[in-house]
């Protein structure tokens, strides 16, 4: 009696444990999926498309360092990748804004998404032992 009690209470315990592990997680109201940014149309604060996003760049911890937004290119061709930060996107109305003409991002400098003097941007890993760095 004594040893199927303990078995009662090993299996209640176990059976806890896994139902709260097992309990469902969601998407907070102050969250971003970056699979649903990457490929967004990207608007100036006329609601102008100016470009679309790239990819989007992560750095120490984590955390998006950078929002590499494609501006110019015509049918993949012709334009050019500029690094923005995640703060200066807003996201307005299931649209992404920013607070910059098509000109101004035209008129930044150029980001490359691969540096091949180091390795970096050509696997999900960084090429330094997987530790990210923040250039800035």
């Amino acid at each position: 009696m004594q040893i199927r009690n303990v078995a009662l209470a090993v299996a209640s315990v176990v059976a806890l444990s896994t139902s709260a592990m097992a309990a469902d997680q969601m998407i907070r109201s102050n969250e971003l999926r970056a699979s649903k940014i990457i490929g967004s149309s990207v608007y100036d604060r006329n609601n102008e498309k100016i470009g679309s996003v790239q990819d989007i760049i992560l750095g120490t911890g984590g955390k998006v360092d950078s929002v590499v937004v494609d501006v110019g290119s015509f049918l993949g061709a012709g334009g050019k990748n500029v690094a923005v930060k995640m703060d200066d996107i807003k996201t307005d109305h299931d649209r992404l804004t920013l607070d910059m003409s098509k000109n101004q991002l035209q008129q930044a400098p150029n980001y490359r998404l691969t540096d091949r003097n180091t390795g970096a941007g050509q696997s999900a890993s960084a090429p330094e032992g997987g530790r990210a760095t923040n250039p800035h």
